[in-house]
């Protein structure tokens, strides 16, 4: 899956977590999957934790965060 198909799994609801980028429009914010990943959790854990989770989902998380450190332009329609 490209970079830009994955980055379509962070979505943007104003009222979800005031709008800050979630998982596939569910009650989990990009923060919180980079928190858990940067305190030592591991992938499977997280997976474990939210059975609807896909790894893709993690993936999409790194990629959004990678681009936002470098500056690049995010292009999603959600956001």
């Amino acid at each position: 899956m490209n970079e830009q198909k994955l980055l379509e799994r962070i979505t943007v609801n104003p009222q979800i977590f005031g709008g800050k980028p979630i998982i596939r429009d569910r009650r989990l914010a990009v923060e919180h999957i980079l928190g858990m990943l940067a305190a030592g959790d591991t992938i499977e854990t997280l997976l474990a934790g939210y059975p609807w989770l896909e790894q893709e989902d993690v993936q999409a998380c790194l990629i959004y965060a990678s681009r936002l450190v470098n500056h690049d332009s995010i292009e999603s329609p959600q956001l």
